[in-house]
């Protein structure tokens, strides 16, 4: 796994990464349930319940839960979908009293470098820069744990 390209601008995220996988996976890995359940949520969180419409106009929600038990609920709407090469979509906590409401939309293109991909992630719309800083640390984790399990499966194969 490369890191490359990393950019965080005023209000909004981008981080790019090269996955030592085919891009059809990686795409899998963000559209599918029981592969989202393995990777998705930073460390020390895993998937207790994901519902995923992965077509235009299709719903997503995500329940990821610490080790305390407390539970961090997400939802949105894809407005775009083609695999094995891109995927738009709105994310949205939901309300807690310590988090302002805002709604992001998130950008994952996925790119084929001789066998690898190179996935490119942006999500834009933060309302404050702590908001954006917060889902950097966490995208930058859950995206260890997407590379550990695409290595893991390879494993297992």
């Amino acid at each position: 796994m490369t890191r490359m390209n990393d950019a965080t601008t005023e209000r909004e995220l981008a981080i790019t990464r090269v996955l030592d996988a085919p891009r059809e996976l990686v795409y899998r890995c963000w559209t599918e349930p029981d592969h989202l359940a393995k990777w998705w949520g930073p460390a020390g969180f895993s998937g207790s319940s994901i519902t995923v419409n992965p077509v235009e106009g299709g719903a997503w929600r995500f329940c990821m839960r610490n080790a305390e038990g407390e539970e961090h609920w997400a939802s949105g709407v894809y407005l775009e979908a083609v695999p094995p090469e891109r995927l738009v979509f709105s994310f949205r906590w939901d309300p807690e009293e310590d988090r302002p409401l805002e709604d992001t939309l998130i950008t994952v293109t996925f790119a084929d470098r001789d066998g690898k991909t190179e996935m490119t992630f942006h999500q834009s719309g933060f309302v404050t820069d702590a908001s954006r800083d917060g889902h950097d640390d966490g995208w930058r984790s859950t995206f260890d744990d997407l590379a550990s399990h695409l290595t893991n499966r390879e494993e297992q194969s």
